[in-house]
């Protein structure tokens, strides 16, 4: 537990992909309102369509920047396709602690902000409570 606990905070006090990127593809910011978390993402694509760089900036937790951090590395190369399937699970696995109620938006702010990016929508079918 302690090694995943270092990991999230060395993801937060270094984050990955820090910085914008240039001509986006995708290109969205959210908050949490609750906690005062902010993330602004930024995804570019190959001509495959895979994501060749990510870029983001925010402020907030450990919890939700070490989340955009490790999301980040996690999405490169991948297809949109592939992105549409990263789920609730997929973000919690790469923090590696279990998270409680009230932290959980913090954990789940970066999948918000890339699916809502990426598809124009905030949440998807039978994932509204998460982020309400």
């Amino acid at each position: 537990m302690d090694m995943y606990r270092d990991m999230i905070l060395d993801h937060y006090r270094n984050p990955r992909n820090w910085g914008l990127v240039e001509n986006p593809d995708i290109d969205h910011a959210e908050d949490n309102p609750t906690c005062g978390d902010h993330l602004h993402l930024t995804v570019k694509l190959d001509d495959q369509g895979r994501v060749a760089a990510v870029g983001w900036e925010g402020e907030g937790c450990a919890i939700s920047q070490a989340s955009a951090s490790l999301l980040g590395e996690e999405i490169m190369g991948k297809t949109l396709e592939e992105l549409k399937h990263f789920s609730k699970e997929d973000i919690l696995d790469l923090l590696g602690i279990s998270i409680g109620p009230v932290r959980l938006k913090c954990a789940l702010l970066s999948l918000k902000v890339l699916k809502a990016g990426a598809y124009g929508i905030t949440a998807w079918p039978g994932e509204e409570d998460d982020y309400e």
